[in-house]
């Protein structure tokens, strides 16, 4: 997870941040940081909320929430920072005293005992990657680097120099166990910045839970966990973006509590090159940008960390094999598809249209 230069995740997602207008926030706009505290409640009556917010990790946090009593927004604040600051110290690969970056530092091939945050956030990321058979792949930052979205010069590799950096990737050269996490190979890194930020928002949550906090929002690099409701009672809702590369609208409207939302795209975070198109996005199978026409994925799940690698995962699949795999696994997702005439297509699995009927 980044602090100071801007991963390509994060690149995409900075802008992806929550505005809460009335009640409604929209997912991947920015907040205007003039916002209220206050929401007016049943009859007109104020009902107080606390807004807190701020810079972290390469990227920004807000969060929203009704207080019980005893919970001010000094406590809010420092139980917020607290967590989004255990993560970073573990999972930063800008950090070079972090738990991640150590291991990436280190040749050696044994067992390296890890904590427990970072062997969830590894489980999580094996289970997804053998799941959705490679498409998302913890390992592949070389590849990443060298299609430009790293911090490396942009030199897009030939194939000689793609099948070496394949040759330095994969889920089979991890291990995991109750010993600790271990690399294969001497060079092997992992960057988790597909899961990373969802872990944060489950940390945060987890952080307002053990305040006993019932009703609140959070936002960390674009990544969304609700429970409760609003000041006003209603439920809070959230907004899926539209993935307009000139212009910001709204797809879809969610009532959302209990659950997280995660969103991956392709439309912010490309360049164009001899009238192709290069994504950020890079299918570790092929080694490849991916070239089909899925822009976005939006994942609702009670887990933002699963909901932000699965995000991922069905993004580089595509708008066949993705919705294919959603099924399967019977994951909350909707697929926003390029057409050829320019326009759009959404195609949502089951258990998000029953979770959110279109009305």
């Amino acid at each position: 997870m980044p602090r100071g230069p801007l991963t390509p995740r994060a690149k995409l997602l900075l802008p992806v941040v929550l505005i809460a207008l009335v009640g409604l926030s929209i997912h991947r706009l920015r907040i205007d940081p003039r916002e209220a505290t206050a929401t007016p409640g049943a009859g007109g009556a104020q009902s107080p909320a606390i807004t807190v917010g701020g810079d972290t990790m390469g990227t920004t946090y807000k969060v929203k929430l009704v207080p019980r009593p005893g919970v001010d927004a000094a406590a809010v604040r420092g139980a917020v920072q607290a967590a989004l600051e255990e993560v970073d110290a573990s999972m930063s690969t800008y950090r070079q005293d972090s738990e991640l970056s150590r291991f990436n530092a280190s040749t050696s091939t044994d067992p390296v005992p890890i904590s427990d945050g970072l062997h969830h956030v590894m489980e999580v990321a094996l289970e997804v990657g053998r799941a959705s058979g490679g498409a998302l792949d913890v390992t592949v930052g070389p590849l990443v680097d060298a299609w430009g979205f790293g911090p490396t010069e942009r030199r897009e590799p030939d194939a000689g120099a793609l099948s070496a950096l394949r040759a330095r990737v994969g889920l089979a050269k991890l291990g995991l166990d109750d010993r600790g996490l271990r690399k294969a190979a001497s060079d092997l890194r992992v960057d988790l910045s597909a899961v990373a930020k969802g872990h944060a928002v489950d940390r945060v949550a987890r952080a307002l839970d053990r305040l006993r906090v019932e009703h609140y929002l959070v936002e960390v690099g674009g990544e969304l966990s609700a429970r409760g409701s609003r000041p006003d009672g209603e439920p809070w809702r959230v907004a899926i973006e539209k993935p307009d590369e000139a212009r910001r609208a709204v797809e879809r409207v969610l009532p959302l509590s209990g659950s997280g939302l995660a969103t991956s795209g392709d439309y912010r975070n490309y360049y164009e090159k001899d009238g192709k198109r290069r994504s950020h996005l890079i299918d570790p199978r092929s080694g490849l940008p991916i070239e089909h026409g899925l822009a976005s994925v939006s994942v609702v799940h009670p887990r933002v960390a699963v909901a932000d690698a699965w995000a991922t995962a069905l993004s580089v699949l595509g708008p066949v094999a993705g919705p294919e795999v959603a099924e399967r696994e019977g994951l909350s997702a909707l697929f926003i598809v390029r057409q050829a005439d320019g326009g759009y297509r959404t195609q949502v699995t089951p258990a998000f249209a029953a979770a959110f009927p279109d009305k």
